[in-house]
């Protein structure tokens, strides 16, 4: 591996213009969608897609996994940033190395004569070597769950790359596109993934139940909803028939208009992020996009677009 390029202070000031300049070196790489560009710390965004080049594992991947690790060194977990301070499982460092592990794939990527897993640049070339010894790229998944043995983790992960990713660049699927508000309701509804299903659930991290969540994803975007997926369906306002959906669009199921039975938040084609029935936990999976069309038990009823218009809160069910 070769050294880490070294990025001035005015740079880093100026990113994410200058650094992706900088740290491709003039060879082609994915760039950077509104969501990273605006959301990641510019030393983890300049990291990553460096040791994505590096590697031949997508940056994506990386900041995918840097974000439900320790939001890019920005989670107040000590063991995310403070030197020699672990988790209850015994991790440690802004991508979440084991010991055991670190052992095995730590790398000096900064060439300080430390390969410390506390340090960003070390961690995050740490990730890739580890991620490209366990099958990536080519078997991103297997790779995931190599590093996290949860399929929730990977879906996770997976997500958040896809979110990254800008649409006229992928090698992994977009989630870029729609309005603030909705990336920032598709981020907060990701950010839930593996949350088990309860009836009446609305408790971030502890349970939720289908209208929950989307209510709870637009709160934390500053769109009020309604409780219960009926009264969302109602509110509108609605995705006319034919035109594409968006990140974001809530998507409706049920018996008829008048009977809405489920809902979930679209968060790529033919992909939602729900919480589905008891015993199962908020996930990514795909539904129809032709209304009337069959899932499960219940009918493909139509989408509505809350991002485009402020919803008035509704207290109750």
């Amino acid at each position: 591996m070769s050294r880490l390029l070294l990025i001035g202070a005015a740079a880093i000031v100026l990113l994410p213009v200058l650094v992706i300049g900088a740290v491709t070196g003039g060879k082609a790489v994915a760039s950077p969608s509104e969501t990273a560009a605006t959301s990641i710390p510019a030393e983890f965004l300049a990291l990553y897609m460096q040791a994505g080049i590096e590697s031949g594992v997508p940056w994506q991947l990386l900041a995918g996994v840097g974000k439900v690790e320790c939001d890019h060194g920005q989670s107040p977990d000590p063991s995310c940033s403070q030197e020699g301070v672990e988790n209850k499982a015994g991790a440690g460092g802004p991508m979440q190395f084991l010991a055991s592990t670190w052992s095995a794939y730590g790398l000096d990527a900064d060439g300080d004569g430390n390969a410390d897993r506390w340090d960003p640049a070390d961690a995050i070339f740490s990730a890739a070597n580890y991620l490209k010894a366990s099958g990536a790229p080519g078997n991103d998944e297997a790779a995931l769950f190599a590093y996290n043995h949860s399929q929730a983790y990977v879906q996770q992960v997976l997500a958040w790359a896809a979110l990254y990713t800008e649409t006229s660049a992928a090698p992994v699927p977009s989630l870029s596109g729609g309005s603030t508000v909705a990336q920032a309701a598709v981020a907060y509804a990701l950010s839930q993934l593996g949350t088990p299903y309860q009836w009446g659930g609305e408790d971030p991290g502890v349970a939720f139940d289908c209208s929950g969540l989307t209510q709870a994803a637009y709160a934390a975007a500053g769109v009020g909803l309604p409780r219960v997926a009926q009264a969302q369906y109602d509110a509108g306002p609605p995705v006319p028939a034919g035109q594409p959906l968006e990140p974001g669009d809530l998507v409706f199921f049920g018996d008829s208009t008048t009977s809405v039975d489920h809902v979930g938040i679209v968060v790529s084609a033919g992909e939602m992020v729900d919480a589905p029935y008891t015993g199962a936990v908020v996930r990514i999976e795909p539904f129809p996009t032709r209304p009337g069309a069959a899932f499960g038990q219940l009918t493909y009823l139509g989408a509505t677009r809350p991002a485009a218009t402020t919803a008035t809160t509704v207290a109750g069910w």
